[in-house]
């Protein structure tokens, strides 16, 4: 088990993906299934315990495709539907839930119980939910870089004034994450910090490779 976590627009998932594919392992982005509920969520506006009851009603479960384990909806992959900007804004409420939580923590772990390697990354994969991974890494950059990669990611502009924007909106998605009463985001005692403010993408998955073999040689 391989636990990378960080703030928003860090890279995590990007990043997990790479780091996976080089080591041979699966990759578990646990977002995706925060996302997956948000967008029941944003359907119908109801309580986290209505959320997850819709979600067990229209199969809403992790199957492996491509290499990761990705969440379906209603028997489809639901991917098209997790990053639009109304998910962007409603996902951090929505997954501070306890009854959403625990739900995504139970599938999180089942999911990850085969014997293949699995890489996750998320907010509170090193803490809350798989506090003994054999690898904990802490990804992060300044909100600045990290506000600049996803507009660019996005085909936005990335003028200083919308780097300021997206850069502030940034800051505050992580003072609420940090200080959530459940599962706050932050760096667990075991994990390696990556800052990735100053390196490539390449670089990154470099790193983190650099240090799974080093502290699992098998791999």
């Amino acid at each position: 088990m391989i636990a990378i976590d960080g703030p928003a627009a860090s890279g995590k998932s990007s990043t997990a993906a790479a780091v996976a594919r080089e080591l041979g392992a699966l990759h578990l982005d646990s977002g995706a299934l925060y996302r997956a509920l948000t967008v029941l969520f944003l359907e119908e506006d109801s309580s986290a315990e209505q959320v997850v009851a819709r979600a067990n009603q229209r199969g809403l479960q992790l199957r492996e495709a491509g290499g990761a384990l990705v969440p379906f909806l209603d028997d489809k992959d639901a991917e098209p539907l997790l990053r639009t900007a109304a998910v962007n804004q409603a996902v951090s409420a929505v997954s501070a839930w306890p009854a959403v939580r625990e739900w995504v923590t139970k599938r999180l772990r089942a999911a990850a119980s085969g014997s293949r390697p699995v890489v996750l990354d998320g907010r509170d994969i090193g803490t809350a939910v798989f506090p003994d991974a054999a690898v904990k890494i802490f990804l992060t950059a300044t909100p600045e870089a990290r506000a600049r990669r996803r507009l660019l990611q996005q085909g936005l502009s990335a003028e200083p004034r919308d780097i300021a924007r997206e850069a502030a909106a940034l800051a505050e998605r992580d003072r609420k994450d940090s200080t959530r009463a459940v599962a706050p985001l932050k760096r667990a005692e075991t994990a390696e910090l990556v800052d990735s403010t100053d390196l490539d993408f390449s670089e990154a998955v470099g790193e983190i490779v650099r240090i799974v073999r080093r502290r699992l040689p098998g791999l």
